[in-house]
């Protein structure tokens, strides 16, 4: 929850860094100078921008020159345009990685798929703010230099202006919001990947019966463990058991033994006793009589 929120906020201070950086590209008034003339014709301000100039006099009328010749710009100039522009396009394809990455939205893929994205628009947030930090450090050294140089009429003289600043504080929010992107979803996790954002009900499907299967496995292996301490611990608890068999076998073979020469013994007495030469002996009870008992 607190790693949703810091997305938010992260996404909120890299919209207000876009916005500034646009507006701050397209303002004129990058560096100012006010002088004022006794001519009621004579301009009061002066402003030079990244594409225009600008002019403000005393009657109120207000007149802009664009600057039509690439090659007749200075160099820190043409170095600001282009770094401003690449700021911006790089700021807005930050902003749409950073609408799928967020993780309280239900698109942009599984949570991995959403750290990733994450991480690559901060990414695209902080290259957006170094872009646009370097041209406004640049123009204000220009015209910082050119101030405090006293070989420069008063008249040519320029102060930074309000665009400048916009340029600072968007850098400051465009960084700010990239950082916070990326140590928002960090690549590593200590607990189990969650796959419930994940919009594919196919992709869901394959995810559950690997979870699945990952648990029959490891209940498996716990049996296995657990049969592999049972067979170490069995061979010292049938070791009196197994003396004991030993000797019943021994026993029962002994008994085998002799049972077939009492089976041979009676088999003869019954051919002695039945043989037609002899009969058997009478028993001599079966002779008397109760009056014989009497």
């Amino acid at each position: 929850m607190a790693s949703s929120a810091m997305q938010i906020l992260a996404f909120a201070l890299a919209l207000l860094g876009v916005l500034g950086a646009t507006v701050a590209t397209l303002l004129p008034n990058w560096k100012v100078s006010a002088d004022v003339g006794s001519n009621i014709m004579t301009a009061i301000s002066q402003m030079q921008g990244l594409w225009m100039d600008c002019t403000w006099y005393s009657t109120g009328v207000f007149s802009c020159t664009l600057k039509y010749s690439v090659l007749a710009l200075p160099a820190y100039l043409q170095t600001a345009r282009t770094t401003m522009v690449l700021s911006c396009m790089m700021a807005c394809l930050g902003l749409c990685l950073a609408a799928l990455g967020l993780k309280c939205t239900r698109w942009g893929g599984s949570h991995r798929a959403k750290g990733q994205t994450a991480i690559a628009a901060g990414g695209c947030f902080v290259l957006a703010g170094v872009l646009c930090l370097v041209p406004a450090s640049w123009f204000t050294n220009e015209v910082i230099t050119s101030f405090l140089d006293s070989n420069v009429p008063q008249s040519s003289k320029y102060e930074p202006g309000g665009a400048v600043y916009v340029t600072f504080i968007s850098a400051g929010f465009l960084l700010s919001g990239g950082v916070i992107f990326c140590l928002s979803c960090p690549t590593k996790r200590e607990g189990p990947l969650d796959y419930t954002s994940s919009t594919d009900p196919e992709k869901l499907l394959q995810q559950q019966l690997r979870q699945e299967q990952l648990h029959r496995e490891q209940l498996q292996r716990e049996q296995l463990h657990r049969e592999q301490a049972i067979l170490k611990e069995q061979p010292c608890r049938e070791q009196p058991n197994r003396d004991k068999n030993l000797k019943d076998e021994l026993l029962q073979d002994n008994t085998e033994e002799d049972a077939p020469s009492h089976e041979k013994l009676q088999q003869a007495q019954e051919k002695l006793y039945y043989s037609p030469s002899k009969l058997p002996p009478k028993d001599i009870k079966a002779g008397y009589t109760l009056q014989d008992y009497v």
